[in-house]
């Protein structure tokens, strides 16, 4: 059975081949991506299902036990990430859209995984800046949210970060219009490349996972 059709740079026929040689996701995630195809606005801007057991595996790869995401949406990328910590481990997801976070939360709930997870309704940089206030720290950092900001997202969140640390962002491909860019998206998501690129704090690689990871380790402060 050829894999849902998700967004991707990849020839149709090797997306296939990656679904099919890629961890099936559970039952509830399945769910949760039938019902933000069907109720939600924008549905494409859930994760896909290669990239995420792809952070479920750098999460327990990394040993990470703090996360801080940016950009929750439907939580499908979030609940990825909260089935790898342990126990006592801790996710704060942040935005903007009370519809959306709504449904993740049901599905936060419901997966058994809820208590490691808090929903921070709000612009993600105040947030990030309560967050430092408050002598957080977070082992991975995600980030899935408005492309405008990403380079501001990028100068906030580091600090948090130890040396070891992990920094993602999605959608650093952008549907092949890094190469062309010509709305202000488009010319966002090439200055952030840019600025993680040149950045000495950081080690980087950018993956051609869907529609582009970036794929950053912190190597001093």
């Amino acid at each position: 059975m050829s894999a849902p059709r998700e967004l991707t740079l990849l020839p149709p026929a090797i997306a296939d081949y990656v679904h099919a040689h890629t961890t099936p996701e559970g039952e509830l995630f399945a769910r949760l991506r039938d019902e933000t195809q069907a109720d939600l606005a924008a549905p494409q801007m859930q994760v896909g299902r290669v990239e995420g057991a792809f952070l479920r595996l750098l999460v327990g790869i990394a040993g990470a036990r703090s996360i801080l995401e940016i950009g929750t949406y439907s939580g499908y990328s979030g609940l990825a990430m909260a089935s790898a910590l342990p126990d006592d481990g801790a996710l704060v997801t942040c935005d903007v859209d009370p519809v959306a976070t709504a449904v993740a939360r049901r599905y936060f709930d419901e997966s058994g995984h809820g208590h490691k997870i808090a929903i921070r309704l709000g612009p993600a940089i105040e947030t990030i800046a309560e967050l430092a206030a408050a002598g957080r720290r977070f082992d991975l950092v995600f980030i899935d949210a408005d492309k405008e900001s990403y380079g501001a997202y990028w100068e906030a969140v580091l600090p948090l970060v130890p040396v070891g640390g992990l920094i993602v962002a999605d959608n650093t491909l952008w549907s092949g219009k890094v190469l062309d860019p010509q709305e202000a998206s488009d010319h966002a998501i090439v200055a952030f490349n840019r600025q993680v690129a040149a950045d000495p704090r950081v080690e980087q690689v950018l993956l051609s996972i869907r529609d582009g990871v970036m794929l950053a380790r912190k190597r001093s402060d």
